[in-house]
């Protein structure tokens, strides 16, 4: 099965949050995918962490060499379809960048962040909890 997997999923694994483990156990198997923005949303998320000194240069590198050894299958988005959604959402592309993804490949996806989730369910697109 495929599994959009958001930014917020993978920073859980890469940076050993509580919710790590259940998320390695839920995609074990399965085909990661999602659109080719993550390597970037990534770097945003690590200078995020570095304002907020959660996370330090030798961390980040770290970080970058687990992500790169994540197998991730990327999809193009339907740019107009995924801006519609962020109009429509009130949400940044990036974010909706997943949700077409999602809908365009019939597929679940897995997320920790709350807004995100609400959306995919007003567009009936499964979750897969953690």
């Amino acid at each position: 099965m495929d599994i959009v997997v958001d930014t917020s999923a993978f920073i859980a694994v890469i940076v050993n949050e509580p919710e790590r483990n259940k998320i390695i156990e839920a995609t074990k198997g399965h085909t990661l995918i999602g659109p080719g923005s993550i390597p970037w949303e990534i770097g945003n998320a690590f200078s995020a962490m570095f304002k907020r000194n959660r996370l330090g240069l030798e961390e980040a590198i770290k970080g970058l060499e687990i992500f790169k050894s994540i197998p991730i299958r990327y999809i193009d988005p339907d740019f107009a379809n995924a801006v519609s959604i962020s109009k429509q959402s009130d949400m940044y592309a990036y974010d909706a960048y997943f949700l077409d993804c999602a809908l365009r490949q019939k597929a679940p996806i897995l997320t920790l962040d709350s807004r995100l989730k609400e959306t995919a369910q007003s567009l009936n697109i499964s979750i897969l909890e953690v």
